[in-house]
Protein backbone atom coordinates (compact mmCIF):
# COMPACT_ATOMS: atom_id res chain seq x y z
CA UNK A 1 0.00 0.00 0.00
CA UNK A 2 1.45 3.13 -0.93
CA UNK A 3 1.22 6.33 1.20
CA UNK A 4 1.83 9.78 0.52
CA UNK A 5 1.91 11.62 3.48
CA UNK A 6 0.97 15.68 4.03
CA UNK A 7 3.76 17.69 5.15
CA UNK A 8 1.45 20.38 6.19
CA UNK A 9 -1.05 18.19 8.02
CA UNK A 10 -0.99 15.22 10.47
CA UNK A 11 -3.70 13.00 10.55
CA UNK A 12 -4.96 14.22 13.88
CA UNK A 13 -4.88 17.74 12.81
CA UNK A 14 -7.15 17.25 9.87
CA UNK A 15 -9.50 15.15 11.80
CA UNK A 16 -10.01 18.45 14.18
CA UNK A 17 -10.17 21.29 11.08
CA UNK A 18 -12.91 18.47 9.27
CA UNK A 19 -14.22 17.79 12.91
CA UNK A 20 -14.83 22.25 12.82
CA UNK A 21 -16.04 21.59 9.97
CA UNK A 22 -18.86 19.03 10.51
CA UNK A 23 -21.63 21.55 11.12
CA UNK A 24 -23.89 22.60 8.19
CA UNK A 25 -24.13 26.09 9.62
CA UNK A 26 -20.16 26.28 10.06
CA UNK A 27 -19.65 24.66 6.85
CA UNK A 28 -21.90 27.73 5.43
CA UNK A 29 -20.01 30.78 7.75
CA UNK A 30 -16.60 29.16 6.07
CA UNK A 31 -18.05 29.32 2.68
CA UNK A 32 -19.51 32.91 2.89
CA UNK A 33 -16.05 34.27 4.28
CA UNK A 34 -13.95 32.41 1.29
CA UNK A 35 -16.71 33.99 -0.94
CA UNK A 36 -16.64 37.64 0.53
CA UNK A 37 -12.65 37.05 -0.25
CA UNK A 38 -9.22 38.44 1.53
CA UNK A 39 -10.74 41.52 2.88
CA UNK A 40 -13.26 39.27 5.14
CA UNK A 41 -16.83 40.82 6.62
CA UNK A 42 -18.10 42.44 9.92
CA UNK A 43 -19.91 39.97 11.88
CA UNK A 44 -23.22 42.05 11.07
CA UNK A 45 -22.36 41.40 7.38
CA UNK A 46 -21.52 37.80 8.02
CA UNK A 47 -24.96 37.51 9.88
CA UNK A 48 -27.02 38.93 7.28
CA UNK A 49 -25.64 36.68 4.60
CA UNK A 50 -25.55 33.30 6.74
CA UNK A 51 -28.82 33.95 8.54
CA UNK A 52 -27.15 33.23 11.76
CA UNK A 53 -27.00 35.85 14.13
CA UNK A 54 -25.73 36.42 17.75
CA UNK A 55 -24.35 34.12 20.43
CA UNK A 56 -24.80 31.55 17.91
CA UNK A 57 -22.66 32.73 14.92
CA UNK A 58 -20.11 33.72 17.69
CA UNK A 59 -19.88 29.81 18.69
CA UNK A 60 -19.65 29.08 15.01
CA UNK A 61 -16.85 31.05 14.87
CA UNK A 62 -14.76 30.58 17.39
CA UNK A 63 -14.71 27.11 16.59
CA UNK A 64 -13.49 27.61 13.29
CA UNK A 65 -11.05 30.65 14.37
CA UNK A 66 -9.79 27.57 16.98
CA UNK A 67 -9.26 25.52 13.81
CA UNK A 68 -7.66 27.81 12.44
CA UNK A 69 -9.96 28.02 9.37
CA UNK A 70 -10.72 31.63 10.27
CA UNK A 71 -8.93 34.65 11.32
CA UNK A 72 -10.48 37.16 13.39
CA UNK A 73 -9.65 40.98 13.72
CA UNK A 74 -10.99 44.17 15.49
CA UNK A 75 -11.20 47.18 13.47
CA UNK A 76 -12.53 50.15 15.61
CA UNK A 77 -15.72 48.83 17.33
CA UNK A 78 -16.49 46.07 14.70
CA UNK A 79 -15.24 42.43 14.67
CA UNK A 80 -14.15 42.02 11.31
CA UNK A 81 -13.94 38.20 10.06
CA UNK A 82 -10.53 38.87 8.01
CA UNK A 83 -12.22 35.72 6.38
CA UNK A 84 -10.89 32.60 5.49
CA UNK A 85 -7.29 30.89 6.56
CA UNK A 86 -6.49 30.60 2.75
CA UNK A 87 -3.26 29.01 3.93
CA UNK A 88 -5.28 26.76 5.49
CA UNK A 89 -8.34 25.78 4.03
CA UNK A 90 -6.07 24.91 0.73
CA UNK A 91 -3.92 23.00 3.14
CA UNK A 92 -7.20 20.79 4.13
CA UNK A 93 -7.90 19.95 1.06
CA UNK A 94 -4.43 19.45 -0.20
CA UNK A 95 -4.18 16.51 2.69
CA UNK A 96 -7.32 14.72 0.84
CA UNK A 97 -5.98 15.50 -2.31
CA UNK A 98 -1.81 14.45 -2.16
CA UNK A 99 -3.45 11.09 -1.40
CA UNK A 100 -5.65 10.70 -4.22
CA UNK A 101 -5.36 7.52 -6.27
CA UNK A 102 -1.82 6.36 -4.50
CA UNK A 103 -3.95 3.09 -4.62
CA UNK A 104 -4.35 2.41 -8.13
CA UNK A 105 -1.62 0.67 -10.07
CA UNK A 106 -2.12 2.89 -12.55
CA UNK A 107 -2.82 6.72 -12.63
CA UNK A 108 -6.25 8.35 -13.60
CA UNK A 109 -5.17 10.73 -16.53
CA UNK A 110 -9.05 12.55 -15.61
CA UNK A 111 -7.91 14.91 -12.90
CA UNK A 112 -4.86 16.17 -11.94
CA UNK A 113 -4.05 14.55 -9.01
CA UNK A 114 -3.88 11.15 -10.20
Amino acid sequence: MKMIDSPALTLETAASKFAALGSEQRLQVLHCMVRAGPDGLSIGALGERTGITGSTLTHHLKILSAAGLVKQQKQGRSTICAGADYAEVEALSEYLLRQCCADCDTPNKDHRHG
